[in-house]
């Protein structure tokens, strides 16, 4: 399983965040310090408050509106899914990072949540190999 963790500020808003892109919070793993976002079967974000967050580090949290800590990368079976996913993050309250693009096979958008962790969303439209 893989869980990237990452600081917000603001706990609630950011669980119905997730929840209007059509992510589940997984509950068992989710309380009052963290909410536990499952992307996939094996894969997870925790949502952690910024004071509990910091428990886990040497050093400050990065302002994610004011530098880029990481690129998280979500495929899509589509490019009308990378579009759709996008919108819905716009719509729920993030904010749009760099213009969809399409290059050869790839397609892809991108999207900040409500603390500004930039999440790209991309389709790879590669034929089946025999």
């Amino acid at each position: 399983m893989i869980f990237v963790n990452l600081p917000v500020k603001d706990l609630a808003a950011s669980r119905s965040f997730f929840q209007a892109l059509g992510f589940a919070i997984n509950d068992q793993f989710s309380d009052d310090k963290a909410a536990c976002v499952a992307l996939a079967d094996n894969i997870f974000v925790m949502l952690l408050r910024e004071p509990f967050f910091k428990t886990f580090l040497n050093g400050d949290v990065v302002d994610a509106t004011q530098a880029t800590e990481v690129l998280n990368c979500l495929s899509a079976d589509s490019r009308q899914e990378v579009d759709d996913l996008v919108r819905r993050a716009v719509e729920a309250g993030g904010k749009p990072w760099k213009d969809t693009f399409s290059d050869g096979p790839m397609y892809g958008g991108s999207f900040q949540d409500l603390d500004g962790h930039v999440w790209e969303v991309m389709h790879m439209d590669v034929p089946a190999q025999a």
